[in-house]
């Protein structure tokens, strides 16, 4: 069975996962919250509306469309075979989020900065 891909709930998860509120979406994107809310509940977005809402959260459209809950939180581990040996690379998710929660953190300090410095 084909899983049913829904854009607008991909766009709110990521859009959590990166946590972000609609109201700061909407300010980027130059549209109200209220027009967010319904993209989101939304099963297809246009492409124009797509790659500036991708755009948005650093992402292109593609890793919208593809997005999976389960590649976010389940381990994912890369076998890569040379002739003589066998390389095991693993990574965990929960540092990947870490690592952009992080991301994220520093660049809310630095939108901070910006905005003391306009007053």
């Amino acid at each position: 069975m084909a899983e049913t891909i829904h854009i607008g709930r991909k766009i709110s998860r990521i859009r959590e996962l990166r946590g972000m509120k609609q109201d700061a979406l909407a300010a980027q994107l130059g549209i109200s919250q209220q027009a967010i809310s319904k993209i989101e509940q939304s099963e297809n977005v246009e492409d124009e509306s797509l790659i500036k809402i991708a755009t948005a959260l650093g992402l292109s459209p593609e890793a919208i469309r593809n997005f999976s809950e389960e590649a976010v939180f389940t381990n994912i581990s890369n076998t890569f075979n040379d002739t003589s040996y066998l390389i095991n690379y693993q990574f965990n998710p929960i540092d990947k989020i870490v690592e952009l929660y992080e991301r994220l953190l520093k660049s809310e300090q630095e939108k901070i900065e910006l905005l003391k410095g306009k007053q």
